[in-house]
């Protein structure tokens, strides 16, 4: 048997709701498969999907199905736009600490399966920093921190920088700036967050770019369209397909713990260890 390739995994998160993660996590998505990337989003907010709703999708299966051994992952995948695959999150599905060893197990093999077929695993988180958002941060092999011009936004952010360093050593992340009404702002808005994480954490902060405000985006939400698909020439799909060329050069993990299997295990892992 070949060795199988490694797969990224790239958490986005914010700390924080209404940053536009969930927008950038869907079009990042398929900037990346516009790179020939074969891309699988992650819906991971548990109690509220969103993405589906974001592209108008109808999920007839979940995650939960998969839990529950009716369905397989590949079986519960939809297609969405652009050649990405979602897997649609299952909401009100408990916590992943109250998972057994089956569902632990299911899960496992459930990613296995899909390994052979992704390069690239996009995880939406929910907002917050709540036990399962950590969980699933913490697993990733990359870390996109998504903020926006509200000082709401600074604060979270650090939040969740400040959990994921000092209780689960995570040292790397990179930040992207939304809704900027120029990139100095974007910048700016780097530079406050990176001067208090310097200051009390041990941290690398990378900037990765910003994302310009674009009233397209809230008409392509409201048409339950991806912004890439709805307005391609628009600044912020522009921006967004430079996002995807960056992200596009971050190196792959290393062989073996780059599988999928093994972002599943460490979620898992992360989800049952004590606080």
């Amino acid at each position: 048997m070949s060795q199988m390739r490694p797969v990224q995994v790239i958490a986005v998160s914010g700390g924080k709701g209404g940053v536009g993660k969930s927008n950038i996590s869907v079009n990042l998505s398929l900037a990346l498969a516009q790179l020939r990337r074969r891309v699988v989003l992650l819906d991971a907010d548990l109690g509220l999907a969103n993405v589906d709703v974001l592209l108008g999708l109808k999920a007839r299966h979940t995650l939960a199905d998969v839990l529950a051994g009716t369905h397989t992952l590949r079986e519960i995948l939809v297609n969405g736009p652009g050649g990405i695959k979602i897997v649609p999150a299952a909401s009100g599905v408990p916590h992943m600490a109250a998972l057994g060893a089956r569902e632990h197990a299911g899960l496992i093999n459930a990613f296995s399966e899909l390994g052979e077929q992704v390069d690239t695993l996009i995880v939406d988180t929910a907002a917050g920093i709540s036990d399962t958002v950590i969980s699933f941060v913490r697993a990733a092999n990359e870390v996109l921190v998504v903020v926006c011009d509200e000082p709401s936004s600074i604060t979270d952010a650090y939040a969740l920088i400040k959990v994921l360093n000092r209780e689960h050593e995570g040292q790397r992340f990179r930040v992207v700036a939304n809704m900027t009404r120029n990139p100095q702002e974007g910048r700016s808005m780097f530079h406050k967050l990176n001067t208090v994480c310097e200051r009390f954490l041990d941290v690398t902060l990378q900037y990765v770019g910003n994302v310009p405000f674009d009233e397209n985006v809230r008409k392509a939400v409201q048409k339950q369209t991806a912004l890439l698909e709805y307005a391609p020439n628009c600044k912020a799909s522009q921006a967004i397909r430079e996002l995807a060329k960056v992200v596009d050069q971050w190196p792959l993990p290393s062989a073996p713990s780059g599988r999928l299997e093994f972002f599943i295990e460490r979620l898992l892992q992360a989800s049952t260890r004590p606080a």
